[in-house]
């Protein structure tokens, strides 16, 4: 004997899946709630102008790891993760620079800090995007360089290996 369900039921079990479903997928799409750039008040940092620079001009500077702290919490954590500690969605920006924390020339790694710093900033500014789809939005005209720098100094006080 088979039982079978009254039509009713049937349908009924139908839609309550089909609401679960669209309820996850708005979930996963607005998990990261407001992703709107936020403004950086950068006031208290020395000016750097208009020409962007290709080395972090505030490297351990006090004032500028403070603000850039805010920044990130503001603007990047909620996809590179709180303290920039990455919870899978985007990558770990602790480990920006690793491959120059081995390199025993001072020259060398200098350099290196140097190439980092330049595609941060590269990547900062003009977002990422593959196959058509946004991994990152551009955030250049929304953060100044003096913003974009002051998030960097405050990434280095969290890298995953000590320069």
């Amino acid at each position: 004997m088979t039982m079978t369900r009254p039509p009713a039921l049937t349908d009924l079990l139908a839609k309550g899946l089909f609401a679960a479903t669209l309820l996850a997928a708005a979930g996963a799409a607005f998990g990261h709630g407001d992703v709107t750039p936020q403004a950086v008040d950068t006031r208290e940092l020395p000016p750097l102008g208009a020409q962007w620079r290709a080395e972090n001009p505030y490297r351990q500077n006090a004032k500028a790891i403070q603000i850039g702290t805010s920044a990130y919490n503001q603007n990047c954590a909620r996809c590179h993760g709180l303290e920039a500690v990455s919870g899978g969605i985007a990558p770990d920006l602790r480990k920006l620079d690793n491959d120059c924390a081995t390199l025993k020339d001072a020259a060398k790694k200098a350099a290196c800090v140097k190439d980092v710093d330049d595609y941060f900033s590269a990547k900062v500014r003009r977002g990422v995007t593959r196959n058509g789809a946004v991994y990152m939005p551009p955030f250049e005209g929304m953060l100044n360089q003096e913003a974009v720098w002051a998030i960097r100094s405050y990434l280095e006080t969290r890298r995953e290996k000590p320069l």
